[in-house]
């Protein structure tokens, strides 16, 4: 059955699925395992299920897995406003809290690891540890965003969804087909295997849930809009300080979206322990295209300092 409600996207598995309220939005998640607190949070076009090898490997390893939904994707609380990077960090510190946990490792991938580093400097008492996957820093990101041809000609897919209703529009068009051009554009070798194409037709059935395609524009627009607004500034000046917590940073050598050398150099922006791999014939998506490698990475780093 094609996904097209939120509930259809609670994927059977060795987890369980429940709601969580946290900063006045409700989240849900995919929960597994006991020991210390991992956070899970997936990038665009996905939805929690992009943790599908990680989660029960963590958990087997000994610790507690959690991977939400954000804010207005997948079977999450879709309100009308905002998605900007401050309040989805918010969200997420509301979660550790309301699982009864005072700080935990966070783990992002792609927009998932923008919320991961805002987290670590807004709330850095709340992050023991923090791993990114497909991301640059944002303070890295946005810099190259003004001043690098090569990433504004990668993040065309965010300056395309800057008018209002038309982008939603292309996003649902023929079932989300846009979805899957956009991956198979982003993916290494991938992109050829039956997991891709699987993969692919659950993200376009999850991009044409109710308002999820809103939810995806409305964080590319803040990206965009911020740029010269005060909160933009303001988001900039406060990811000044440096990530405290130890920073496993894993990103795809054939990234087309995040460029590689956009992505490097974030230890500039750390004052502990850093670890930087370059991923070879891997794209956009490491924790799905090389989910062994990335998955033994992350269970090494979190036994390092769990």
């Amino acid at each position: 059955m094609t996904p097209t409600e939120p509930n259809d996207l609670l994927l059977p598995g060795p987890w369980t699925h429940r709601d969580i309220t946290a900063n006045g939005v409700r989240l849900h998640v995919a929960e597994a395992g006991r020991g210390p607190l991992v956070v899970l949070l997936h990038g665009f076009p996905q939805f929690w299920w992009a943790w599908r090898h990680q989660i029960p490997a963590l958990a087997d390893a000994g610790f507690r897995v959690v991977a939400p939904d954000l804010r207005g994707l997948g079977a999450s609380d879709k309100p009308p406003r905002p998605y900007d990077p401050v309040t989805t960090a918010g969200d997420i510190a509301g979660l550790v809290r309301a699982l009864g946990r005072s700080d935990a490792y966070i783990v992002g991938s792609d927009l998932g690891g923008m919320i991961g580093w805002t987290m670590a400097a807004l709330h850095p008492g709340m992050v023991r540890g923090l791993a990114v996957l497909g991301t640059a820093h944002p303070r890295r990101w946005r810099r190259e965003m003004v001043f690098a041809d090569a990433q504004r000609r990668a993040s065309s897919y965010i300056f395309a969804a800057q008018p209002p209703r038309l982008p939603e529009a292309r996003l649902v068009h023929d079932h989300g087909a846009k979805i899957a051009d956009l991956m198979t554009s982003w993916a290494g070798p991938w992109r050829v295997t039956s997991d891709f194409a699987d993969a692919v037709a659950l993200y376009r059935a999850a991009i044409c849930v109710p308002q999820a395609a809103y939810g995806a524009a409305e964080y590319f627009r803040w990206m965009v809009r911020s740029l010269m607004r005060p909160d933009g500034l303001a988001f900039v000046q406060s990811l000044r300080r440096r990530a405290d917590a130890p920073v496993l940073q894993l990103h795809g050598a054939d990234d087309p979206c995040v460029l590689p050398r956009t992505a490097d150099g974030a230890q500039a922006y750390t004052s502990a322990d850093y670890r930087w791999r370059l991923l070879a014939d891997c794209g956009h998506f490491p924790a799905e295209e090389q989910p062994a490698t990335v998955t033994d990475e992350l269970v090494g780093w979190l036994r390092a300092y769990g």
